[in-house]
């Protein structure tokens, strides 16, 4: 299984994919905000996203897996 992980705790921002839609590698999928800074959370790996593990507004810690790609 393929999956999209958070690179640092923080708390989710926005989310720019939705299910169903294919990504690229290197795409901005969503947004973190951790110590009052953005950080932006790009794919490592291209596919179409199966499900998005997590909402805006939701605290995720570090290697917790955001999104997971077929």
């Amino acid at each position: 299984m393929k999956e999209i992980t958070a690179s640092m705790a923080g708390t989710v921002l926005n989310i720019f994919t939705a299910a169903g839609e294919s990504i690229n590698m290197g795409q901005e999928v969503l947004m973190l905000e951790s110590m009052k800074m953005e950080i932006p959370i790009e794919s490592s790996i291209e596919g179409v996203i199966k499900e998005v593990k997590v909402n805006i507004g939701d605290f995720v810690n570090e290697g917790d897996v955001l999104i997971v790609l077929v």
